[in-house]
């Protein structure tokens, strides 16, 4: 049974504002700016199969290991980016077929915990991957030019377009296969 505090933490996260419609990431250089949307859609479709190199990379028993308290284990991971272009997927639609929806969040930590990311298969969940990046991209493929500016809202005085989902559907992608990657390599050589 799963430590009801870790849980229960996962009720009490906090909701970090969105990136910018024009966000640029210091860590990866990346600006939301200079990504047209077709881009951000074809890397998308090329995560997964990196997602399974990085996950490859690394031996089957340390895929679970969590490198320090409060990071998230490979297989957590892998886990986390499935459910963001699944969420991913259903913003879009909502985006593009409904006026101004109000987006609910991820709540990542609860997902972690409630779902037991890390207790599932990951070869499993990287096939799952490719199904939920497949239909973002779907969606995307569904989206008219003139829907890429319809707008979303989540917190107070937040508002997004359909563009910024496509870019920062992207973004998570790219940072989390880095995160993949460097947790790989930390529960390798234990640093």
């Amino acid at each position: 049974m799963a430590d009801r505090s870790d849980a229960d933490e996962g009720q009490r996260e906090s909701l970090p504002p969105w990136a910018a419609e024009d966000h640029a990431c210091e860590d990866c250089r990346l600006s939301y700016r200079d990504i047209p949307v077709q881009r951000a859609i074809e890397v998308i479709r090329s995560l997964p199969p990196m997602a399974g190199d990085a996950v490859a990379a690394v031996p089957a028993q340390p895929r679970r290991r969590r490198p320090s308290a409060g990071a998230w284990s490979v297989t957590e991971y892998v886990c986390h980016l499935r459910d963001v272009y699944a969420t991913y997927t259903i913003r879009l639609h909502r985006v593009r077929t409904e006026d101004r929806p109000a987006l609910e969040p991820m709540f990542n930590e609860l997902r972690a915990s409630r779902f037991r990311y890390n207790e599932h298969d990951v070869n499993a969940v990287l096939a799952e991957l490719a199904a939920t990046a497949a239909g973002f991209c779907d969606e995307a493929d569904c989206t008219r030019p003139d829907q890429w500016d319809r707008v979303a809202t989540r917190l107070p005085g937040e508002e997004r377009t359909a563009r910024w989902l496509a870019r920062q559907a992207m973004h998570e992608g790219q940072h989390h296969l880095d995160d993949i990657r460097r947790t790989g390599q930390a529960v390798i050589t234990g640093v």
